[in-house]
This record gives C-alpha cells, structure tokens and sequence, in this order.
C-alpha cells in the first residue's frame, strides 16, 4: 500500500498499524504525535489504528526548549 509519511509518498506493508509504523521509523518510546487524514491519533490506540492505502499521516516530534 501507499501512504503519504509528512508529505512525502511511502510503500508500506498492508495492514500496518500505527505502532508498527512508529517502531519501523525508530520513533518508539520518543515524544511524537500522529496525525492521520487530518486527525489526531491518540497513543492509545497507535496499536490498533491500522493504516490504509491512501491515508496521509504526519509525524510530529515533541521538542523542548526555553
């Protein structure tokens, strides 16, 4: 299947979940938000969210300052 991963064009494996899609990105554990088709995903459901072809999904890193 075909997404599109912050705007860019991504072959994926069907049936991926949003937590797969994290780990295969090396993102796990880190302070992300995932946006699907324009939607919040929230963390608890990352595992059970499973990802379409066509879907446009943003990544957002968390990032701390002063």
């Amino acid at each position: 299947m075909q997404i599109q991963l912050n705007g860019e064009a991504r072959d994926l494996a069907p049936d991926l979940t949003v937590a797969q899609l994290i780990d295969s990105l090396g993102l796990t554990g880190r302070r992300i938000a995932v946006e699907r088709n324009e939607e919040i995903v929230p963390r608890s459901e990352h595992p059970t969210t499973h990802l379409v072809d066509g879907d446009r999904v943003e990544i957002v890193h968390a990032i701390g300052g002063g």
